[in-house]
C-alpha cells in the first residue's frame, strides 16, 4: 500500500537502539525506552502561508531525524509499525560527520 503524507506531515520508521550498552550489559525488552531517532519514509507537499504559497519542507526522503519523546501518531501500516508526525515536531537532522580529506 502507498501511503502519501498532506501537507506539512511526515512519515517516519524508528530506528532500532543498541541492544547492549558500551559496557556489554544486555538490556531487555521491557526496559527499553522506544528511540527518539528515526529515518523520515515519505512527505508531504509543505504548508500554506498566509498568501496560500507553498512552503517545502526542510525534510526530505532518508533523512535521519531526531523528534520529541511523544511526537507523532503511532501507525501500522503493511505490518510495518511507523510515525505520522508533524514538520513541527522534528528537532532537527542527524547528519554523518564527513571524511577528513589526508594530506599526500
Amino acid at each position: 500500500m502507498q501511503f502519501r503524507p498532506l501537507h506539512d506531515r511526515v512519515v517516519v520508521k524508528r530506528v532500532a537502539e543498541e541492544e547492549k550498552t558500551k559496557g556489554g550489559i544486555i538490556i531487555p525488552d521491557t526496559a527499553k525506552e522506544k528511540p527518539m531517532e528515526g529515518e523520515v519514509i515519505a512527505v508531504g507537499p509543505g504548508a500554506r502561508d498566509e498568501k496560500g504559497n507553498l512552503v517545502p519542507l526542510d525534510v526530505k526522503v532518508g533523512d535521519r531525524i531526531l523528534f520529541g519523546k511523544w511526537s507523532g501518531t503511532e501507525v501500522k501500516l503493511d505490518g510495518e509499525e511507523l510515525l505520522i508526525m508533524k514538520e513541527t515536531d522534528i528537532m532537527g537532522i542527524l547528519e554523518a560527520p564527513k571524511a577528513a580529506k589526508r594530506a599526500a
